[in-house]
């Protein structure tokens, strides 16, 4: 499904006369960028149980099996690139239309696309972080370990790093979610784009910019639980109906 016209002209308007404006992204954002999202009929958890292979209490009891799902997909993740979707959002900050973006996502492809404001609520491939020792590794020695070793082992004393993205079971990271409540309280328009709207807290931000007055926008390719909440909801492709409401609202 293609966004009509009518709709990106509505979703500009809105944009351009709701500010503050904070954008909620999920998976869907960046499945353009090749990289497969959760829940979906070919997605990740179709082929995995995420407890087996995505808990804290899977990687207390058995890292190696943690890293041998995960260490593939951070190699897609490091591979991938910003898609158009990601370059408009950043743009649309750049002109002072985004307030910030609040992200699912822990591929980092916001930041490389350009975004300032990026909260990370479920943590980001950026780092990880040594459960015993509490050593901080960066990207680019964790994959060196990976290619190493199969495993990313602590350069100081040699335990299994933890990726510092949130796992089933644990808790989402404090300043990250109170930020991202405080931004959507203060919305005048929440535009979630790749979003199921299936998974709390994050789910619940869109609720939060409802109850204090604001207005939701939706473009996603499969229905969410709030549809007939939002004001507007645009199916397809977020890359191009993202571009086309940014070509509507860049000046000139």
């Amino acid at each position: 499904m293609t966004a009509t016209s009518e709709e990106i002209r509505k979703l500009a308007d809105l944009i351009r006369e709701s500010q503050p404006c904070v954008v909620l992204t999920g998976a869907g954002v960046s499945t353009e960028s090749g990289i497969p999202d959760f829940r979906s009929p070919t997605g990740l958890w179709a082929e995995a149980d995420p407890l087996e292979v995505a808990s804290l209490q899977a990687f207390r009891a058995d890292p190696e099996r943690v890293w041998s799902f995960y260490a593939p997909r951070l190699r897609m993740l490091t591979g991938a690139e910003p898609n158009a979707a990601h370059l408009a959002l950043a743009e649309l900050e750049r002109l002072g239309l985004v307030r910030g973006v609040i992200t699912q996502n822990i591929d980092l492809l916001h930041e490389r696309a350009g975004s300032g404001d990026v909260i990370e609520v479920h943590g980001s491939i950026r780092t990880a972080t040594c459960p015993s020792c509490g050593a901080v590794h960066p990207l680019e020695d964790v994959a060196a370990s990976i290619e190493a070793r199969g495993v990313p082992h602590c350069r100081r004393c040699g335990a299994v790093l933890k990726p510092d993205v949130v796992l089933f079971g644990e808790v989402l990271p404090e300043r990250a979610i109170d930020r991202a409540y405080e931004l959507a309280r203060r919305a005048a328009l929440m535009l979630v784009v790749g979003s199921a709207l299936e998974v709390f807290p994050a789910a619940d931000l869109p609720l939060e910019t409802l109850r204090a007055g604001g207005a939701l926008a939706i473009v996603n390719r499969e229905p969410t639980p709030l549809d007939e909440e939002a004001e507007l909801r645009i199916g397809g492709s977020a890359g191009e109906a993202l571009s086309a409401v940014l070509a509507e609202l860049e000046p000139g």
